[in-house]
């Protein structure tokens, strides 16, 4: 009799366990239930520095992903040290061509400004400005934004400024960022980038992989995340990542019940590989090992289950220099997914 007591007991523990791990597994899929869209916006990020970096002309580079791909949805940014490279010393040559061409071929833009942008060592501030105290950077922070805001903010291409690049990616690049957030100033950049272009809302960013997206989410008036399905980590090397694209899905839909409905992007779909030197200094076969056309086609279904209506690709510039050496899969894939 005392066996058959505790025998209940349990049996009821453990119903109710499991009736809990069941209604967290429904919630689960019940808030990443996101709606399929009709159709999926592609395109791009295009970054100065990186054509540079690959020996690539990024003029060059630019009109081909214009014209030969015909892509008509980018994110530029515009990097502190390429548009002040000294200080009150302002060169807008690239970012003046890339605007004009978005506008004649009616494309949109996303315009990142900040301190912290697209492409390593993710915080880009001029030489002249890195000497500087905290408080005297934030100054000439804000002095940067206005000019830039005011010099394209008649753009008919620009639908979006993006304030700073996954500022709350607080374990990455901290050597070159810091490991602290000043989140008071994120506020203000994001206010003052409001007040000087009423027009257009702000989009702020995260990482998909390790990023909580609250912070981003909740200051943002639209939210873009990054996704990464090939990674690399220091001790155990190259890897896939474990997540699914339900996983996405169901972060976002939390966003959405805390903070409300906002559009929410791919902003970062990577598409090229990881290294732990620059693209240059690897072999081609080093380059194919880790990204090769197999996983390109899986990463671009991957992102079509998470149901995102807008995803944007990252390494376009790489799929060019490929090109330049020979390997044209990646340009040709590429084509056929923005001319179709």
């Amino acid at each position: 009799m005392i066996f058959v007591k505790k025998l209940s007991k349990k049996t009821k523990v453990l119903s109710s366990i499991l009736a809990v791990l069941l209604l967290l597994i429904g919630l689960y899929f019940l808030i990443g239930n996101r709606k399929t869209p009709e159709e999926i916006q592609y395109g791009v990020s295009f970054n100065t520095f990186y054509a540079e970096e690959l020996g690539l002309n990024w003029r060059e580079i630019y009109d081909a992903i214009m014209y030969d791909l015909e892509v008509r949805h980018l994110r530029l940014a515009a990097h502190w040290n390429m548009v002040e490279p000294e200080d009150d010393v302002w060169n807008f040559e690239e970012l003046d061509y890339q605007i004009a061409v978005a506008e004649e071929t009616g494309s949109e833009v996303i315009f990142a400004i900040g301190r912290r942008l697209p492409r390593w060592p993710e915080c880009h501030e001029p030489e002249w400005a890195k000497q500087l105290a905290w408080e005297d950077q934030k100054t000439e922070i804000i002095e940067y934004l206005e000019t830039v805001v005011i010099r394209y903010k008649d753009s008919s291409a620009i639908t979006y400024w993006q304030v700073e690049n996954e500022p709350f990616l607080g374990v990455f690049a901290t050597e070159h960022c810091g490991p602290d957030l000043d989140v008071t100033f994120l506020e203000e950049e994001i206010a003052f980038v409001k007040s000087l272009d009423a027009s257009r809302d702000v989009l702020v960013t995260d990482s998909g992989n390790i990023g909580f997206w609250k912070g981003a989410y909740s200051r943002g008036d639209a939210f873009g995340t990054s996704v990464y399905v090939y990674l690399w980590n220091p001790d155990i090397g190259p890897f896939r990542s474990f997540l699914t694209p339900h996983f996405y899905r169901f972060k976002a839909g939390v966003m959405e019940l805390l903070y409300g409905e906002k559009e929410t992007m791919l902003i970062e779909l990577s598409i090229e590989p990881w290294l732990l030197q620059p693209i240059i200094e690897t072999s081609i076969d080093t380059q194919l090992e880790r990204m090769n056309i197999t996983k390109f086609r899986e990463i671009v279904s991957f992102a079509e289950s998470t149901r995102f209506e807008k995803q944007y690709l990252w390494g376009v510039e790489w799929w060019y220099y490929l090109q330049q050496e020979g390997v044209d899969e990646f340009w040709l894939e590429a084509k056929d997914i923005f001319t179709n």
